[in-house]
């Protein structure tokens, strides 16, 4: 398997989302099987973020070519959007 250099990926969540918290586990998962970098936004926190994915979260962005996983997403649908 190739390596990613330098991949990133957001995690575009809220507080108290269970759905959000489930979106975490499945990335620390892929996290200890590949190095993969990542942060959690928060959208309460940006207007603009709030109107594009306020009824889609926990959405996953790939920052690199801005392939986006939106819930529900699998383990194994990470790791295909990091290939």
């Amino acid at each position: 398997m190739k390596k990613q250099k330098d991949l990133a990926l957001l995690l575009y969540s809220t507080t108290f989302c269970h759905l959000c918290d489930q979106a975490k586990d499945l990335l620390l998962q892929a996290s200890s099987k590949q190095q993969i970098n990542w942060q959690q936004i928060d959208i309460s926190e940006d207007d603009s973020l709030i109107a594009k994915y306020e009824t889609k979260i926990p959405v996953l962005l790939r920052i690199d070519n801005n392939a986006e996983l939106n819930w529900p997403f699998t383990l194994q649908d990470i790791q295909e959007l990091i290939i």
